[in-house]
């Protein structure tokens, strides 16, 4: 596994950043695939934001114990990560209530008429 690591920190070290598209992948069991693949986003970052993230999520989220892994202040870890942030796009964590939800929040007086054509309206 620390083997695939190095190759992996290799390949993100000769692109410099920049772009690329996997086309073609083989398993452990020697089939191959062909086509073109998009890199996770994680895999997009640089080998150290990767170790940050990593790091990061191995102590739950404690900027407390970022600091003391890092040896580095409080603003520089929020830094960091704000600027991990701007660069990965993020799934909906809110997504709009389902149109079943809608109704019987309308049903149960929760809501207006109006309320409910306005969330309806921004349901898929």
């Amino acid at each position: 596994m620390e083997d695939e690591a190095l190759d992996w920190q290799e390949l993100t070290n000769l692109t410099r950043g920049q772009p690329f598209t996997v086309e073609r992948v083989r398993l452990d069991s020697g089939v191959a695939i062909e086509g073109a693949f998009e890199l996770p986003q994680l895999a997009q970052l640089s080998a150290e934001d990767q170790v940050f993230v990593t790091a990061f999520v191995r102590c739950h989220g404690s900027i407390k114990e970022m600091e003391r892994i890092f040896g580095v202040s409080y603003p520089t870890i929020k830094s960091r990560l704000n600027r991990i942030t701007q660069a990965l796009d993020f799934v909906e964590t809110d997504p709009a209530p389902s149109r079943a939800d809608v109704i019987e929040r309308l049903r149960r007086g929760e809501i207006t008429a109006e309320q409910a054509l306005s969330e309806l309206e921004g349901s898929p």
